[in-house]
């Protein structure tokens, strides 16, 4: 056990600290949609515009410059639209900068895997913890060749990071690179465009506590009446006072909607986005607002009634409920999903896996128990090599989404989270589960296994099971061991305890606790038996 890497403690996992909820806007008349493109385009181009300042400032960026921004676009559109753009292009610029770094990371991993795999001899083995050597010389010439195409990839991103230079696509890089291939995507050149034009609008604002409503710039009423703050440029279109335009549809909130309704009543902060989808050619209204934390119960607590454990896989959830003891009761459970098609049926295949789960455990009224996985690191082409196969199934497992969606339902139905360390589940769970569990009429696979040894260590265990020792440690002379005995651990070790009254129909209550019970049949027990007679009969005089 000496090679194995420290692994975290078990810990609750926090719950969502924002909501957001989406509701279609229907029967929007064609004016509707024209006003809504008109406001949409003017905020992106100015947005574009914010953002390409932002990124020309850099590293030097400051208040004062945030400020001078701020007030040429309110010139040309109103302070809180301008607001709500220098926000996005600040957020947005943050997030490159988030994503520049983890670049710069995943190149540095690939350079020093390369780096030592060119190092070593051509065919020779590699071992769990570092890889070997190439196996031919075409493959070390290639790789040697790859290496310094990523040595000045790395190069030029730190030379970035350095200097503040962040690569940003306002509509998304993606779709950008789909205008090159438009056979390949199945879309013309106008679908292209449209769904260009719109990924590209900003008609977002934030919320502001106090005002009417609880949003000034995108007003929704709590009977559902949108209207909306048009820039100076297009005030000639405002068909209400003030310079606002009511959309003549209404909006309702499926889910939420009461939250929704009495926010608004209190006039408490609402953010909104409009977007449009052109491939079904429908509106949408985004509401959100955040949320206090939720309280989370002690760890102690989340493990009095025992809990699941859940092991993620690339097609399922595998779950078995564990009590208090660490013990597997019932049968073990699995939860399917197809991540194959649009990234809506992903979604939503993931979204019933997990409510079904979800309902399980708050039937059985115990916690969640889950890995806390991250395959940011995972999935490099220089980490496996020619495992293609085995590199697409870890980076489709959706594990980001998946935890983030589990957190945020749990907190509806009051589940406890409980995340723990990733490593050695699937080869322990294996090797001390799999073949215990397995009977005639059940088979168990690798994955139950798993979700047996995840729950045992969220519930404080270690993932051993409690196993007879070997036949010499057995004997009286070295006394009962098991493998998960402690020293000084009451009750596991030595004699019972007398207790008072009868234990047995054979033995009276008066009588001795170690009373012989069998008869002897060797020599050695003979004179045992013997010197214990003499022994009380000293006792005795």
């Amino acid at each position: 056990m000496g090679g194995l890497r420290d692994m975290a403690a078990p810990f609750v996992a926090l719950g969502p600290s924002g909501v957001a909820v989406r509701g279609r806007l229907k029967y929007l008349t064609v004016e509707d949609e024209k006003v809504l493109r008109l406001v949409g385009d003017l905020l992106g181009t100015l947005a574009s515009r914010d953002l390409k300042a932002r990124c020309a400032a850099g590293l030097d960026h400051d208040t004062g410059q945030w400020a001078e921004r701020k007030r040429t676009l309110t010139q040309e559109s109103s302070s809180r639209w301008a607001g709500s753009i220098t926000k996005a292009t600040h957020d947005q610029w943050a997030l490159a900068r988030r994503g520049q770094l983890a670049h710069i990371q995943s190149l540095q991993a690939g350079v020093r895997t390369i780096a030592h795999r060119l190092s070593l001899p051509v065919g020779e083995k590699g071992g769990k913890r570092a890889p070997g050597g190439y196996r031919s010389k075409q493959e070390w010439h290639a790789k040697a060749r790859r290496l310094h195409v990523l040595e000045d990839r790395l190069q030029a991103a730190r030379a970035d990071w350095e200097a503040g230079v962040v690569h940003v696509v306002r509509g998304g890089k993606r779709l950008l690179n789909t205008r090159h291939h438009l056979d390949a995507a199945q879309l013309t050149e106008e679908r292209w465009r449209a769904r260009w034009q719109a990924g590209r609008r900003f008609l977002e604002a934030d919320g502001e506590s106090g005002k009417r409503f609880g949003n000034e710039t995108i007003r929704v009423t709590c009977d559902g009446e949108v209207s909306l703050k048009l820039p100076a440029p297009l005030a000639h279109l405002a068909n209400a006072p003030h310079g606002r335009y009511v959309l003549a549809c209404r909006v309702a909130f499926a889910h939420r909607g009461e939250q929704w309704r009495d926010r608004v009543t209190a006039n408490r902060a609402v953010a909104y986005r409009i977007h449009e989808d052109t491939t079904r050619g429908r509106w949408y209204l985004t509401a959100s607002w955040t949320i206090p934390p939720v309280t989370t119960v002690p760890l102690a607590a989340a493990r009095a009634n025992g809990l699941v454990g859940v092991d993620t896989n690339a097609d399922h959830l595998a779950a078995w409920r564990l009590d208090a003891h660490g013990n597997p009761v019932g049968e073990p459970a699995r939860f399917g999903y197809d991540l194959s098609g649009t990234a809506a049926h992903r979604d939503a295949q993931i979204r019933h896996a997990l409510i079904r789960l979800l309902h399980w455990a708050e039937r059985h009224h115990v916690a969640i128990a889950i890995e806390d996985l991250d395959f940011a690191a995972e999935k490099t082409r220089e980490k496996h090599g020619r495992r293609k196969k085995f590199r697409n199934l870890i980076s489709g497992m959706p594990v980001s989404r998946l935890r983030a969606r589990l957190v945020s339902m749990a907190a509806e139905l009051g589940i406890t989270i409980i995340a723990v360390d990733p490593a050695y589940t699937s080869r322990w769970g294996a090797q001390h589960w799999q073949k215990p569990l397995t009977s005639k009429n059940r088979k168990i696979t690798r994955h139950d296994a798993a979700a047996v040894a995840i729950g045992r260590r969220a519930l404080g265990h270690p993932i051993r099971r409690r196993t007879a020792p070997p036949p010499a440690h057995r004997s009286d002379e070295q006394g009962h061991r098991t493998v998960q005995a402690r020293p000084g651990t009451p009750r596991c070790e030595g004699p019972r305890p007398r207790i008072p009254g009868p234990r047995t129909r054979s033995v009276p209550p008066d009588a001795e606790r170690k009373r012989e019970t069998r008869t002897p049949k060797t020599v050695r027990d003979v004179r045992r038996d013997q010197e214990r007679v003499q022994d009380s009969l000293l006792l005795t005089d």
